[in-house]
């Protein structure tokens, strides 16, 4: 019987233990928290948009980097298995709007119980408030861990610690420093799905969603990102479900986000619209005219940015001064100084360069044992329940295959 020790214990690190332990293997799974899964019970707002239900093929175009390093993982453990997995553990999911699904329950605290009763159901010890100080390694093979200054034996090592987004979870970059120790390259860990704040001051429209909008991120005015949904201001700038995905494409440098508030009209039918709307409204101010095309929160920006006058009668309105309108409506434009903290970012992008990971066991190239699971690995992918989908299928297949004794 294999002894296996899996770092971490999130969506990866559970998985890893229960795959491990399904496997035959003795395994142990070290958790420096108090509590397994903190980071699940936070995403999708408490809810844990655990997958997609999306055919399987779908994933690798949503995987933002290096989406081939995933093809084993993926279609060794895949959507319909993981959905199977849960149902099978007490946790019955459903599918919502874009394929997303979640626990019946709606109760993220589910999911992490689930993965629980498998882990122990197959023989998975764990153990809570524990930190792994080091990798024991020897000869260019793992040969255990040190806690508490005193070193442990095992023939296995799953290296599931995470990335370094919300920190408070527990993921704080550890698992950078244990491959590190083994000779690995790590991509610079940056942030991703997560807001960005603009040059400009748009504090006075926080908390404006804004639904059925298209967002285009452009850098050098060339598109880098393109999509229809929602997105939200911020005191510091833009954030929502759009913003969140355009940022996966953000490296430095310049951006501009474009907004198309009237995606449903090109710019002819959208003219002839605002032509009955200061028809219907003739003796109206220009501002209130505005009220009905807009949000009232977006009143201000759109005098500013159309430059025109507030009180300015409908009927006034030069065919010039309608053309720029119109072209604010279907490019309002924002500079973006940059993304919000690392810390406050849904996932970590950088990681463990996958060039020296074995994407078929998921074992290192380098250190003969020692496997990796996870968002510690340089993949992610957009919002919709594809990075954990990634996490569960990369913690299976290492957990699988270092239990197997081909490591």
């Amino acid at each position: 019987m294999r002894r296996v020790c899996v770092i971490g214990g999130g969506a990866a690190g559970m998985m890893a233990a229960y795959a491990a332990a399904q496997n035959d293997g003795a395994v142990t799974l070290i958790e420096k928290n108090e509590k397994l899964g903190k980071k699940i019970y936070i995403t999708g707002k408490g809810r844990c948009n655990v997958t997609n239900a999306a055919d399987i093929a779908d994933f690798f175009e949503n995987a933002v980097r290096n989406p081939s390093f995933l093809y084993s993982a993926l279609y060794t453990f895949n959507n319909d298995q993981l959905m199977t997995f849960l149902e099978a553990h007490g946790t019955p999911v459903k599918t919502e709007r874009g394929g997303r699904v979640f626990p019946v329950s709606e109760r993220a605290s589910d999911v992490t119980a689930a993965l629980e009763k498998a882990m122990r159901g197959a023989g998975a010890h764990i153990e809570l408030n524990t930190a792994v100080e080091k990798l024991q390694i020897e000869d260019g093979r793992v040969t255990g861990v040190m806690i508490g200054g005193k070193p442990r034996t095992y023939d296995a090592v799953v290296v599931a610690t995470g990335g370094a987004s919300y920190p408070s979870t527990g993921s704080a970059g550890d698992g950078y420093g244990f491959a590190r120790q083994a000779g690995h390259r790590i991509i610079s860990p940056q942030a991703s799905l997560v807001g960005v704040d603009t040059c400009e001051d748009v504090s006075a429209m926080a908390g404006l969603t804004l639904k059925n909008v298209t967002l285009t991120l452009k850098r050098e005015n060339k598109a880098v990102f393109s999509q229809q949904g929602e997105m939200l201001l911020t005191h510091t700038g833009l954030s929502g479900p759009l913003v969140l995905s355009a940022s996966a494409y953000m490296e430095d440098g310049p951006y501009t986000a474009h907004i198309d508030l009237k995606p449903a009209l090109d710019a002819q039918r959208l003219d002839e619209r605002l032509l009955r709307d200061f028809a219907e409204r003739a003796n109206q101010n220009f501002s209130n005219v505005l009220g009905g095309l807009v949000p009232s929160a977006l009143i201000e920006v759109m005098l500013e940015k159309t430059g025109i006058p507030a009180e300015t009668k409908a009927h006034s309105i030069t065919k010039q001064q309608r053309a720029k309108l119109r072209d604010t409506l279907k490019n309002l434009t924002f500079e973006i100084a940059g993304k919000r903290p690392l810390k406050e970012a849904v996932i970590t992008r950088g990681g463990v360069d996958v060039k020296e990971i074995d994407a078929s066991t998921m074992q290192s190239k380098l250190c003969a044992g020692l496997f990796f699971a996870g968002e510690v690995i340089d993949v992610d992918a957009l919002t919709g329940g594809y990075n954990l989908q990634i996490a569960f299928s990369t913690g299976y297949l290492a957990g699988s295959r270092c239990a197997d004794g081909e490591s």
